[in-house]
């Protein structure tokens, strides 16, 4: 093996053992011996993501396209990046239909076609998804990946009972897949199997607790910074209901809470609700306030993508949650709207 192929194999080594500091620097030492290896560029791009770098992400998978205008899986890195954690769903498209021009076989098909997916549903446009997804090749499917990603597409689209043996085939084909473990959860709770639903809701709650936080996730008191700050920042509406109340940072909703019902992957969790209300016309009493605030760190951090996105994603999850449990609205509402 050359010394090239050494540097690349040992980077990407490295990035299956999640030392992304020495998966980089075996990039930048491939790059010492082809200064215009589009794959040593792809790997510095794979790396920059791995840490929540999303824009030097981009920046290298560009260079790496540049250096290869059929480079497939620089295209496909890209648009990973563009939908998560930057947003950009018009890029992440763009990058997708440029990545179609050059697939030649199904996988590479399915790959491209399900990320426009993805980036149709982040733009919200439903029917354009689904036309997307109706153009994915059909099964079966060999790999586990796509076992799982066309089943969830499938979920998203509302189409259950479909879903349900692909997610499923997809978390016994490849055990260790919380993404997988987690949508047959939603799939049997969905069907009605609340016991099937919570075991599965617990091995992936297990499963993301052994991936751990990203290498990028703050310090503990950078996350205590950042709640801080969310909760400075909310209407004052919104904040009387969890004025003084005691805040916890934890990894993930606990065994019992999950076993009670709780999504293992929720951002915030209310707890120690007073209810002075009236009876409103239901005859039930909405609470008032809260006494205890529980952040969960891990999904915070899956959710935000990149260390700069750890605040907003804190304010926007105590929104949803604030809106729902005190007012009875999702923060789309119109009525919602006027908090701000």
């Amino acid at each position: 093996m050359d010394q090239f192929s050494a540097h690349l194999d040992r980077g990407w080594e490295l990035v299956q053992k999640g030392d992304t500091r020495g998966a980089a620097a075996s990039a930048r030492r491939a790059l010492e011996v082809d200064p215009n290896s589009p794959e040593a560029h792809n790997l510095l791009g794979f790396v920059a993501a791995l840490e929540g770098e999303g824009s030097e992400a981009i920046e290298a998978y560009q260079q790496a396209i540049a250096l290869d205008e059929t480079y497939l899986e620089a295209m496909l890195n890209a648009a990973e990046v563009f939908i998560s954690p930057l947003g950009d769903f018009d890029q992440a498209i763009k990058m997708c239909d440029q990545a179609l021009e050059f697939a030649e076989v199904d996988e590479e098909v399915i790959d491209a076609l399900l990320l426009k997916f993805d980036a149709l549903l982040g733009k919200g446009e439903k029917e354009e998804a689904r036309a997307i997804l109706a153009r994915v090749p059909d099964g079966p499917y060999e790999n586990p990946a796509h076992l799982f990603l066309v089943g969830r597409a499938l979920y998203e689209m509302g189409q259950v009972e479909k879903a349900k043996p692909l997610v499923e085939d997809a978390a016994d084909k490849d055990p260790r897949h919380p993404e997988a473990h987690y949508y047959a959860g939603l799939v049997r709770d969905e069907l009605g199997d609340e016991k099937g639903a919570t075991v599965a809701f617990l091995k992936a709650r297990e499963l993301d607790l052994a991936h751990g936080v990203p290498p990028w996730s703050p310090s503990r008191e950078q996350w205590e910074k950042a709640a801080a700050e969310a909760f400075s920042q909310l209407n004052p509406l919104l904040h009387k209901c969890v004025a003084g109340a005691d805040v916890f940072i934890s990894d993930v909703p606990g065994v019992e809470l999950v076993a009670e019902g709780v999504d293992p992957r929720a951002l915030v969790v209310l707890d120690g609700l007073d209810i002075d209300s009236p009876m409103d016309l239901s005859g039930s009493r909405r609470p008032v306030r809260a006494s205890r605030v529980f952040l969960y760190a891990l999904n915070i951090a899956r959710q935000a993508g990149q260390l700069s996105s750890i605040e907003s994603e804190i304010l926007e999850a105590l929104e949803r949650e604030i809106s729902g449990v005190f007012l009875g609205i999702e923060p789309s509402d119109k009525a919602s709207k006027e908090l701000n």
